[in-house]
């Protein structure tokens, strides 16, 4: 099946591979040309197409980004798109435009708990990521079938399409209507209120940090009916992340308690996030590993970066100068939050959340990691196996 998605992909790709071309205009892939009735699906204004053959009385045969192949008015083709298009829209068009809360061009939203994007559009292909309730998908084309893929990148290209089951997009689903929906099953439906409860939270993660602990509670319900000693400590750990997340702390608050944060590298003790090149090498000897890296944002102090064990290093040796990019920290090394606050190898996940838990971000997507936001950087913080592990600094660019 794969190889068939592919020769007709490559195949379509040779034909007319000098340009591209989009839709000026909402319109329908229609089974045959001069038709108004039968059609296998929606296109939004700016989808591209392929075409198969040549025109037919205005009508041209094309290939939608999932590979569906029908007929369309060839007055709807253009090889570029600008801002003085008339669109046409189409009312009956499910696909949402654009310049909402949540996504910039068109799209829809995810309805499935733990949704698999598929390199091709079939089940036993490469699952290329995994999509939460409420999350956004780019969408161009939309077949009238539930039961066929949508290509959830818009692009023709193999190295980045994604394909999901149109069943599993729809408008955004609604917060207090799931939880309503959950508190109305059967107590003993634990099947049901499984897949629910996983929806609800992973839409609460798509939402705000308000909305963390009802979805907790509910989940935490089927987890107790499940009776997983991993799963119970797991939810336990999060619904205390979701309890310090509704308490989170305002920008400046967080800044505050974080400017005079630094290091302690075995015993010796950093000046914020840098060092001199000096005392670098004298704590720690001339690194195993240099190398440059490509620093095209100007983030770091310099493009030369040396590798320890326990940590990783931007260094300008002509300025004598360090920046502290990463630490592993162990035994030797400790991160100091500020003077009231040192986490060093023995700190519990549990222990950081409950004590610092208002002062961080945090993802479903991202488990065991957490950062603390700044003005023009952030900390990321990562526990492995219940225990810190590494904190590295990201800045933005």
């Amino acid at each position: 099946m794969k190889k068939l998605y592919f020769l007709l992909f490559f195949c379509s790709l040779l034909l007319h591979s000098q340009e591209r071309y989009f839709l000026n205009s909402d319109t329908r892939l229609y089974t045959s040309p001069n038709s108004s009735a039968d059609f296998l699906g929606y296109f939004k204004y700016g989808a591209e197409v392929r075409l198969l053959g040549e025109s037919q009385n205005g009508w041209q045969k094309v290939q939608a980004d999932n590979f569906n192949e029908g007929f369309i008015e060839e007055k709807f083709l253009a090889t570029r798109l600008n801002a003085k298009d008339v669109k046409t829209k189409d009312p009956q068009n499910p696909i949402l435009e654009g310049g909402d809360a949540y996504y910039g061009s068109n799209h829809l939203f995810v309805l499935a708990a733990g949704l698999k994007a598929r390199a091709l559009p079939d089940k036993n292909s490469k699952i290329r990521e995994i999509l939460f309730t409420g999350d956004p998908a780019a969408v161009n084309y939309l077949p009238v079938n539930p039961d066929e893929w949508v290509n959830i990148n818009g692009s023709f290209s193999e190295e980045y399409a994604k394909f999901t089951l149109r069943k599993f997009l729809g408008s955004r689903p609604n917060f207090n209507a799931l939880i309503k929906d959950f508190d109305k099953l059967d107590i003993n439906a634990i099947a049901e209120r499984k897949t629910l409860s996983e929806r609800i939270v992973e839409l609460a993660w798509n939402s705000d940090y308000s909305s963390l602990v009802p979805a907790y509670q509910r989940y935490y319900e089927v987890v107790k009916q499940i009776n997983d000693p991993k799963l119970i400590a797991e939810t336990e750990l999060n619904m205390a992340l979701a309890k310090a997340l509704s308490k989170h702390k305002q920008p400046e608050e967080i800044i505050a308690f974080i400017q005079k944060s630094q290091y302690s590298l075995k015993g010796f003790k950093t000046k914020s996030v840098y060092i001199s090149q000096a005392d670098l090498v004298k704590t720690f000897g001339n690194p195993p590993k240099k190398t440059r890296i490509s620093d095209e944002c100007g983030l770091y102090l310099s493009d030369l970066f040396y590798y320890y064990p326990d940590l990783e290093v931007s260094v300008d040796e002509k300025q004598n100068k360090a920046e502290i990019i990463k630490v592993f920290i162990n035994e030797n090394n400790k991160f100091i939050l500020n003077q009231n606050a040192v986490l060093d190898h023995t700190l519990s996940e549990k222990a950081f959340i409950e004590k610092y838990g208002t002062y961080i971000e945090a993802s479903l997507k991202s488990p065991h990691i957490y950062s603390i936001i700044m003005e023009d950087s952030q900390f990321r913080l990562e526990f492995k196996n219940g225990k810190l592990f590494s904190v590295e600094i990201f800045y933005y660019c």
